[in-house]
């Protein structure tokens, strides 16, 4: 292979790899402009570090079996639902679930991590405490999920 097509092939791969990050607005760009919840509701914040490690894999993040968004390095966004008990799932070639309580005036973090499969990466959420997702959020980008109730 001749430096010039390695070069190519290397810049490909990372123009490859940057097109799936989440851009958009930052978290701290934004963070003022969010609405208010209202009174009946909870948020669900949904968040994944900007790592290059795995960042093909972006699968659909599902609340109680419907999609809300989707799991993308360096992004974030949010869906308000009813104060009630939720299920986060995700899945590559296993699903991984995590689930909680959800009351009313309430804000939740969920963290989705790449860890490593069997033939592909897995998608992992977690939920994190409000210290932590604070520390997360800043840097990054919204990635403007629509606002899909998984309460029907």
């Amino acid at each position: 292979m001749t430096n010039l097509f390695k070069a190519l092939v290397a810049g490909a791969f990372v123009a490859f790899v940057a097109s799936g990050c989440a851009s958009g607005p930052r978290y701290k760009d934004v963070a003022s402009s969010i609405p208010t919840l209202k009174e009946a509701q909870g948020r669900i914040y949904f968040y994944r570090s900007s790592s290059m490690f795995g960042a093909a894999l972006q699968p659909g993040i599902n609340l109680n079996g419907t999609v809300v968004g989707k799991s993308q390095p360096g992004g974030f966004f949010f869906v308000d639902e009813p104060a009630g008990q939720y299920v986060v799932s995700t899945a590559t070639e296993t699903e991984k679930t995590v689930s909680f309580k959800l009351d009313a005036g309430e804000t939740k973090y969920v963290k989705t991590s790449v860890g490593f499969g069997l033939l592909v990466g897995r998608v992992i959420p977690s939920l994190e405490s409000t210290d932590e997702a604070a520390k997360s959020l800043e840097d990054l980008h919204y990635t403007g999920a629509p606002q899909i109730s998984a309460s029907k």
